[in-house]
C-alpha cells in the first residue's frame, strides 16, 4: 500500500521525522525556510497530512488550493492560525497539542511575572553598559510578588498553573476573569477568586494574560482598559499577540501609566512594535514560554501522534473539530 505524504512545514526534532517516516513519506523544512503562502499551498500539493506550528495560516484558500489534505496537526496548544470553521466544512481535522506544555508554560509565566515586578532586565542592560558605579537605596526598585494581588485573564490550565504557583508558593491574593466561573472545588484548589474583568484590572497589583485568542478577544486590553490600573501595577502577556493594543500599550509604558509590563507575545510578530523596543520599563522574550527540550519535544510527539492517528484510520487524541 502506498503511504500516505505528508508536510512538516517547520524544522523539529529528526527523532519526530524519523516516527513520521515510519509511517508516512514526509518533506520537511529542516531548513526552517519561511514560505509565503503560495509557496506553502504548493508544497502542500499532494499532501494528505501537514505538522504546523502557530505561524502557519491553515484558511479557505489553503484548503480550497489543496483539496486531497485530511489532517492540520499543530504543534502549539492555540491555534489562532487555523480557520476551523473552513477546516470543518473541507472536512480536515484540525488537532492542537495541549496540556504536554501547561506546567512549563505556567513556570514561564511566573518567572516573566518576577522579572517584569523586579526589573530584572532592566537593571542588567544597566550593569552591562557599565553604568553602576555605587548603590543606593532606591536603585531599580520594583514591587513586590509576595502577598500582592495576582489578577489572571483567562483560567484554563495555564492560568490555573499559575494561580496555584501565586497562591501557595507567594501568598498571593489571586482573583481571576473568565469566560465562565471555574467549579467551587477548582477555585478552593487554586485559592481563587472571581470577579468582574473591571475590578480585575482596578484591584489587581499584577494581571497576567492568559485567554486564548480570538476576535471576540482582540485588544482585550486597549487604552481605556490600562487606565483602569493602578499606577504601580504590571501587565504580563503570555497568552497571543493580539490580546494587548501594543500602541497604547507603549504609549502607557512611557508615560507610566503603568509601571512595568511583560511580554513573550506580540501582534504581528515576529515584528515588534517598535516603540517598545525603545522603553526600558518592558520584558520582551521572543515567545517562548513553552521552550524546554523535553516540553517541545512532547507537543511535537503529540502533533506527530495526530497525524499518525487520523491517516491510519484512527480517532485524532486532541481533535479541534
Amino acid at each position: 500500500m502506498t503511504q500516505p505524504k505528508i508536510l512538516v512545514a517547520r524544522a523539529v526534532f529528526p527523532e519526530v521525522i524519523a516516527r513520521l517516516e515510519q509511517h508516512f513519506v514526509v518533506e520537511s523544512n529542516q531548513l526552517d525556510d519561511n514560505w509565503t503562502k503560495a509557496q506553502f499551498i504548493q508544497k502542500l500539493q499532494g499532501k494528505q497530512g501537514v505538522f504546523t506550528t502557530g505561524g502557519d495560516r491553515i484558511d479557505a484558500e489553503v484548503l480550497a488550493a489543496c483539496p486531497g489534505l485530511k489532517i492540520c496537526a499543530n504543534m502549539s496548544v492555540g491555534y489562532n492560525n487555523f480557520d476551523v470553521d473552513a477546516m470543518t466544512q473541507a472536512g480536515v481535522t484540525a488537532t492542537n497539542a495541549p496540556d504536554v506544555l501547561t506546567e512549563t508554560t505556567a513556570d514561564f509565566g511566573f518567572a516573566l511575572l518576577m522579572a517584569t515586578a523586579r526589573r530584572m532586565t532592566e537593571s542588567e542592560h544597566y550593569l552591562r553598559a557599565g553604568k553602576w558605579s555605587k548603590w543606593s537605596f532606591d536603585m531599580f526598585a520594583g514591587s513586590d510578588i509576595h502577598g500582592s494581588t495576582l489578577g489572571i485573564l483567562g483560567m484554563g490550565r495555564i492560568g490555573q498553573g499559575i494561580a496555584r504557583r501565586g497562591a501557595h508558593g507567594f501568598g498571593m491574593k489571586v482573583i481571576y476573569h473568565n469566560r465562565s466561573r471555574l467549579s467551587a472545588e477548582l477555585e478552593t484548589d487554586c485559592k481563587a477568586t472571581y470577579v468582574g474583568k473591571e475590578e480585575l484590572l482596578k484591584t489587581a497589583d499584577h494581571v497576567m494574560l492568559v485567554l486564548p485568542y480570538s476576535p471576540a478577544s482582540h485588544h482585550t486590553i486597549g487604552a481605556a482598559e490600562l487606565s483602569l490600573m493602578k499606577p504601580t501595577a504590571t501587565l504580563v502577556n503570555i497568552a497571543r499577540g493580539g490580546i494587548v493594543d501594543d500602541a497604547a500599550l507603549a504609549s502607557a509604558l512611557a508615560a507610566r501609566r503603568i509601571a512595568a509590563a511583560g511580554l513573550d507575545v506580540f501582534e504581528g510578530e515576529p515584528k515588534v512594535h517598535p516603540d517598545l523596543l525603545t522603553i526600558p520599563n518592558v520584558v520582551l522574550t521572543p515567545h517562548i514560554a513553552s521552550a524546554t527540550i523535553p516540553t517541545r519535544l512532547a507537543m511535537a510527539n503529540l502533533a506527530a501522534d495526530n497525524l499518525i492517528a487520523v491517516l491510519t484510520g484512527k480517532k485524532p487524541l486532541t481533535p479541534l473539530n
